[in-house]
């Protein structure tokens, strides 16, 4: 299903890296994966084959072990299959960049960020981007704020913490923010028809 929607993807959108999408206009195309779920690399050959850049966002913590994202959320799914939501370890992630796919912070532990205190929200912001750093040996550049949730505060705090940009989904502001650049999410359960819907009813952005 993937392959069929980036198929179609690719001849109605010009796929660009993430430094080009906000100076890209309405017709570009950039995939994002959050969580960094091990079943990501299964999508590396399609990307390949038809030359769509990828940015994956991983949580530093959950790169320790590769175990199961660790959010409320999700726990009757980790339960119900807990090797379907393994997540990257560092090795991983390694040979992402390796293969020139950008690997950004989804945080050190994927909270909801609104809800921190300041001194933690800092810590979930810059920790992530420094251990992503050590590891991977490359500026780690970009976010994406967990659960799509950001407002002015955290966006001060992740342009604080030395980020580029950060990726949010969509928002009601009207213009584009490099520190809240709207997203179109597809989920698993989406076919193509949905898919078709979704990206005919994106709202327009003035920049």
């Amino acid at each position: 299903m993937l392959a069929r929607q980036l198929t179609k993807f690719v001849r109605l959108y010009r796929p660009v890296s993430a430094d080009e999408v906000l100076s890209a206009g309405r017709r570009a195309l950039h995939v994002t994966f959050d969580d960094a779920f091990r079943s990501v690399a299964s999508a590396l050959p399609t990307l390949r084959r038809l030359g769509v850049p990828a940015t994956v966002f991983a949580c530093s913590d959950h790169a320790e072990d590769g175990g199961p994202l660790g959010v409320e959320e999700l726990v009757d799914q980790v339960k119900a299959n807990p090797a379907e939501l393994a997540t990257m370890r560092w090795d991983e992630l390694r040979a992402l960049v390796d293969e020139g796919i950008e690997v950004g912070s989804h945080t050190a532990s994927h909270p909801h960020l609104i809800r921190l205190e300041d001194m933690e929200l800092r810590r979930e912001l810059l920790e992530s981007r420094e251990r992503i750093e050590d590891e991977l040996g490359r500026r780690c550049r970009f976010l994406a704020y967990p659960f799509g949730e950001e407002d002015d505060r955290v966006r001060a705090a992740a342009r604080a913490a030395g980020y580029l940009a950060a990726f949010a989904l969509r928002t009601d502001r009207n213009r584009l923010d490099s520190f809240s650049i709207p997203r179109l999410g597809i989920w698993r359960n989406d076919r193509l028809l949905r898919t078709a819907a979704k990206t005919a009813l994106r709202r327009d952005l003035k920049r």
